[in-house]
C-alpha cells in the first residue's frame, strides 16, 4: 500500500475585501472589539453571482498545473462545503465540468470546518489501495451567502475562499502518516442552519425568521474546539511516535486567533511554528486548511520533509487531525 500526500495546491480569493473598519461602521462598533474578539482583519467576499464552484474550480486549476497534472488524469474530486451552489447536484460535479476532469468521479463532502481534512483522509484510502491514483481535494465556501447581516456576531467572523490540493501517491517517508476522524453528533445545534433542509423545507415562515442563515452558540463551540484540538493532535502525534517538538507547522482550522494561541499554548508549540491566517481570510469553514496550506506553500513557509499537523472542528460537532511529511 502507498502512503498518500500532496502534490500541489492551489488559492482561490475572491476580489473583494473587506475591512473590519467598513463593518465597525455598519455596526457602529469599535474597530478594535472585532481584532480582539476574533484576530480577524479583513475577509474576502465573493461577486454576485459567484459561486462555491467557481472559487474551487480556480483555486483546483493552480494545483492541478503545480502538481503538473492535466484535469483528465484526475480520477476523483472531493469536494468540502458548508455552501454548494445547489442542494442537488453536488458542487464538485459542477466543478468537474468546469475543470474538464470528465473520467472523475465527484461529490460533495459536508462535515462542517472539520471537511477538508475529512476529504483528505478519505483521498488517501482509494490512493493507498491502489483504486485511484490521482485525487483532487477541494475546500471551498461562499459564507456570505449564509451569514445574517444583521447579526455582528457571526458575520463579522467568516470569509470566502477556495483551496485545493492534488494528492498522489509520494514518496516512502513523505506523505500522511496518521489521522483520526470523529464527531460528537448530540451537539449539532450549535453550529445550524435551520430551515431549508427536509426536517424544516423553506416557507415564507422560515424565511421571515431568517432561519436559512447560520446560527451558532459560541461559547459551547469555544469549549468543544478547545477540549478537542488538544486531543486529536496529541493523539495523531502519539499514533506517530512523535512529539511536539517534532511539528515544524502547525496548521489549526483558522476559526479564531484566540483559539489557535491556546491550542499552540498548551501543545507547547512556539506561534512561529504556527501558520496565522484567520487576520487575512477570517473563518473559511471547509476552506480554511487547504487555503492555509496554499498559502504556505507560495510563502516558503513549507519546505521538504517538514512535519506538519493539522487540526479542524466545526459543525456536526465534528474534529479531525493530520500529521503529515510534506
Amino acid at each position: 500500500m502507498g502512503r498518500a500526500g500532496i502534490t500541489g495546491t492551489g488559492l482561490a480569493l475572491p476580489e473583494r475585501c473587506l475591512a473590519n473598519r467598513e463593518l465597525a461602521a455598519t455596526f457602529g462598533l469599535d474597530e478594535s472589539w472585532i481584532e480582539s474578539r476574533s484576530g480577524v482583519r479583513e475577509r474576502r467576499l465573493a461577486e454576485p453571482g459567484e459561486a462555491a464552484s467557481d472559487l474551487g474550480a480556480r483555486a483546483a486549476r493552480v494545483a492541478l498545473d503545480r502538481a503538473g497534472v492535466a484535469a483528465a488524469e484526475v480520477d476523483m474530486i472531493i469536494f468540502a462545503t458548508n455552501t454548494p451552489d445547489h442542494l442537488v447536484p453536488a458542487a464538485g460535479c459542477t466543478t468537474q465540468h468546469l475543470l474538464g476532469a470528465h473520467r472523475a468521479a465527484a461529490f460533495d463532502l459536508i462535515a462542517g470546518c472539520s471537511g477538508a481534512v475529512y476529504a483528505m483522509a478519505i483521498a488517501a484510502q482509494f490512493i493507498a489501495t491502489g483504486v485511484y491514483r490521482t485525487v483532487l481535494v477541494i475546500g471551498s465556501e461562499v459564507m456570505a451567502r449564509i451569514l445574517d447581516w444583521r447579526d455582528p456576531a457571526t458575520c463579522v467572523l467568516f470569509g470566502d475562499g477556495a483551496g485545493a490540493l492534488v494528492m498522489q501517491e509520494v514518496p516512502s517517508g513523505r506523505g500522511i502518516i496518521s489521522f483520526r476522524l470523529g464527531a460528537e453528533g448530540q451537539a449539532d445545534p450549535a453550529i445550524i442552519i435551520p430551515a431549508g433542509g427536509s426536517r424544516r423545507p423553506a416557507s415564507a415562515e422560515t424565511v421571515a425568521a431568517r432561519e436559512h442563515y447560520v446560527r451558532m452558540q459560541g461559547r459551547e463551540v469555544y469549549r468543544f474546539a478547545v477540549r478537542v484540538q488538544d486531543e486529536v493532535c496529541e493523539a495523531v502525534l502519539r499514533e506517530a511516535g512523535l512529539g511536539p517538538a517534532d511539528v515544524d507547522l502547525f496548521v489549526p482550522h483558522q476559526a479564531n486567533l484566540r483559539i489557535i494561541e491556546g491550542a499552540a499554548r498548551r501543545l507547547g508549540i512556539p506561534m512561529e511554528r504556527v501558520l496565522v491566517t484567520v487576520d487575512r481570510f477570517a473563518n473559511t469553514s471547509s476552506a480554511s486548511i487547504p487555503m492555509a496550506l496554499a498559502w504556505a506553500s507560495e510563502m516558503g513557509r513549507l519546505g521538504a520533509g517538514d512535519l506538519v499537523l493539522l487540526t479542524g472542528f466545526g459543525a456536526g460537532l465534528t474534529y479531525a487531525g493530520m500529521l503529515l511529511r510534506w
